[in-house]
């Protein structure tokens, strides 16, 4: 498990300096950020002095290289928009970003466990047909629908939460709901799947023959076998939620990351974009690495050469 480990963090270093890498590339082709901090009217000696300012004057290799040694010294670079450290602009919000994404994935799970047990339980019953019609209308539509549709039944109709923005408790549940939904949608059907599979295999019949209730047969011997597929599914969909939550922030007006990142992107503001961009890289890096070692937690068969 160590060597493993070793060599998953080896192969990262390479994965994030392709992110990288293409981030670089593709900030510098979105347009020039000096057109935009400046005012219609400036000359061009104005113009040719911020760029010199800010090293846009140099060839692009050139300033892929500083980009690519600063990054070697985890040095993100300085805002062009806020003048500060980029880091520490997305440590400030990352605490937001964070709170949303624990929130829709604690409301995804408390939803989707019951519903693909449910369904799999049930299979062949309208209760069945019921489950897994919802999840997949959950899947087919946009995110920002969802949420949009939110705020119509609950903040303008019935006016019981609010439109978005920062508060108390209330102020995350509608932001938490509309990025919880497809991962809710997405575990239901990988569950259920799995879990019908467990249901037909041979040691469930056993213990079926052993006179085991059947809370038991699914609780101590089918749900756990049919747990790895779902692990798999929420490590990959928790950077799929730092990644949807731009459009939920946005909506919602919420304070993290995600809108950071969009505000950034309006400002072409391109050293914060490219450290966004990378820190969310790297979070998606590491849960994929906790999720292979959890394998072998959840399965002992497994083993890592």
């Amino acid at each position: 498990m160590t060597s493993y480990i070793l060599r998953r963090c080896f192969y990262s270093i390479f994965v994030m300096i392709g992110v990288a890498t293409v981030v670089f590339f593709i900030a510098r082709i979105t347009g020039d950020p000096v057109a935009i901090m400046l005012p219609p009217d400036a000359t061009v000696e104005q113009e040719n002095q911020l760029r010199a300012s800010l090293g846009l004057d140099q060839p692009l290799m050139q300033q892929y290289g500083i980009f690519m040694w600063n990054l070697l010294q985890f040095d993100l670079g300085e805002s062009l928009r806020y003048g500060e450290s980029s880091l520490s602009l997305i440590i400030a919000r990352m605490p937001a970003t964070i709170q949303l994404g624990a929130a829709a994935m604690v409301f995804a799970l408390a939803v989707a466990v019951p519903a693909g047990i449910i369904a799999a339980v049930k299979r062949g019953t309208v209760i069945e047909k019921a489950v897994i019609s919802f999840v997949v209308f959950l899947q087919s539509v946009p995110v920002f629908w969802v949420g949009l549709l939110l705020v119509l039944v609950f903040s303008i109709t019935l006016k019981v939460l609010p439109t978005g923005g920062v508060g108390g408790p209330l102020y995350i549940i509608l932001p938490a709901i509309t990025l919880g939904t497809h991962l809710l949608a997405l575990v239901t059907r990988m569950l259920r799947s799995s879990l019908i599979e467990s249901l037909e295999s041979d040691y469930v019949r056993t213990a079926r023959a052993k006179g085991l209730l059947p809370k038991m047969v699914v609780g101590r011997h089918a749900f756990r076998n049919s747990l790895l597929p779902v692990v798999t599914i929420v490590g990959l969909e928790i950077g799929a939620l730092l990644g949807g939550s731009v459009v939920t922030e946005t909506v919602f007006a919420w304070p993290g990351v995600g809108q950071l990142l969009i505000q950034s992107i309006y400002n072409r503001d391109f050293p914060l974009v490219q450290a966004i961009i990378i820190i969310l890289a790297g979070i998606f890096v590491l849960v994929n690495l906790i999720v292979d070692i959890l394998y072998v937690v959840i399965d002992p068969r497994i083993k890592y050469k």
